[in-house]
């Protein structure tokens, strides 16, 4: 028999599960942001809510860096831009390229908060527990911790847009971030401009969400 204290498990009751798929359906990548500044308590609890996320062996290998020099912000902006440049020329068809280059794929330059978070490939903590053939479930990790902050964040009415046209090295660098660490994620965090309940990529016909069951499989 188990000597662990026994406590009351809190219910979720049918109006929590609503709201809760409410915040999921209404999860966005948000690419365009208000100048409102977000305040440090609510930077502090997302930091604090994206901790909670599961991660292999208890090994919390997340490692968080808040991007707070205009320098560093305008050199990451710059770099991103010119791989946009760079990933619309791989586009053969005129149209698609033409979609793409009308796209806004990243607010790095207005969003008012930028964190990059990396995954410490070594870490201390876990003890080495599950990733003896799996290592990659450290960053497997790392990405619940990113959906952990995303959902806090539009919890609380912010808004994260997460950037991925970048060379995960280049960011590392300008960054100067220690080698056992790889970059996860560059995310822009605030205040959405303007809510829709249309995801952006579907409502301009790139891409929209489809069928679970054309996903599906058994075996």
């Amino acid at each position: 028999m188990s000597d662990a204290p026994v406590f009351d498990a809190p219910v979720f009751d049918a109006a929590f599960l609503e709201r809760f798929d409410t915040l999921l359906r209404w999860r966005r990548d948000v690419r365009h942001f208000a100048a409102t500044p977000v305040a440090e308590e609510d930077v502090q609890a997302l930091l604090e809510a994206a901790t909670l996320a599961p991660s292999v062996g208890n090994a919390q290998p997340w490692r968080f860096v808040r991007v707070r020099t205009p320098a560093v912000r305008a050199l990451l902006a710059d770099h991103v831009d010119a791989e946009n440049v760079r990933a619309a020329s791989g586009f053969e068809e005129p149209a698609r390229r033409d979609a793409y280059r009308a796209l806004k794929l990243h607010g790095l330059r207005e969003a008012p908060e930028l964190l990059a978070i990396f995954c410490d490939e070594r870490p201390a903590a876990g003890h080495g527990l599950g990733i003896a053939t799996m290592p990659e479930m450290l960053r497997y990790s790392c990405v619940t911790a990113v959906h952990t902050l995303w959902l806090a964040a539009r919890a609380r009415g912010l808004g994260v847009g997460w950037v991925s046209i970048l060379e995960p090295a280049a960011v590392s660098a300008l960054l100067d971030v220690p080698q056992d660490w790889t970059l996860i994620a560059l995310l822009c965090l605030g205040h959405p401009e303007a809510p829709s309940h249309t995801p952006e990529l579907e409502r301009r016909g790139w891409q929209a969400r489809e069928p679970l069951a054309d996903r599906l499989f058994e075996r």
